[in-house]
């Protein structure tokens, strides 16, 4: 078993990946433009000066801080209510509290998103560290923030156990040194991701089910 377990958290824990998606329709529209799915694909899994990054090389004459910032005020509004969680995340947190793992959320989104998706989804008590990328210097595919998420919870990368569903995600786990599983989401793996994380899974049950087996760290 693994020390400790660093989820991300959209869309690996809740599905909120449609949503960022239909985001940037009124983001976009809101400087005169209509959306682009190349560009909510590269932004997918980013944020702070990456996503700023991304938007710049799409859109080099706008000013990529007010977009970031308006679409994730646009994603925040459009999430207040709730959304559903991913299959088998109930189960795994379940099995991991009987564990004892401590259990860390290390999400690109800001911490009012992080603390509203984990309280709407009645997930908040397993968590005892949450870390958001927002304002950080070196964000996803740098392994900075599940780098600080271990040194909160006092672990070492190579016992600690980081879920993602991104591709920047991944490059950022196993760029850390974790035992980076990709659980994918929208994006299927790529060339990179089948070749370096330690697992590619269907589902979190099917991360549930490797762990209970001894199969993961």
């Amino acid at each position: 078993m693994v020390d400790a377990v660093i989820f991300d958290m959209d869309g690996l824990m809740f599905d909120t990946e449609p949503v960022w998606t239909r985001a940037w329709t009124p983001t976009l529209a809101s400087i005169g433009l209509e959306f682009d799915a190349d560009l909510a694909d590269a932004c997918r899994g980013t944020s702070g000066t990456s996503m700023e990054a991304a938007i710049s090389r799409f859109l080099p004459d706008v000013d990529a801080v007010r977009v970031r910032e308006t679409l994730f005020s646009t994603a925040h509004s459009m999430m207040s209510e709730g959304v559903p969680k991913k299959p088998g995340l109930d189960e795994l947190l379940a099995y991991l509290r009987g564990c004892d793992v401590p259990l860390a959320v290390a999400s690109s989104s800001s911490p009012e998103l992080i603390d509203l998706h984990l309280t709407n989804g009645g997930v908040r008590a397993f968590f005892s560290y949450l870390v958001s990328g927002v304002g950080m210097s070196h964000p996803k595919p740098e392994p900075d923030i599940f780098l600080k998420a271990a040194a909160e919870i006092g672990v070492d990368p190579s016992r600690t156990l980081v879920l993602e569903d991104s591709l920047s995600g991944v490059r950022a786990g196993v760029a850390g040194g974790f035992v980076t599983v990709m659980v994918p989401d929208l994006v299927a793996p790529d060339d990179y991701a089948r070749a370096n994380a330690t697992r590619v899974c269907e589902s979190l049950a099917e991360v549930r089910d490797l762990l209970e087996r001894g199969e993961l760290g």
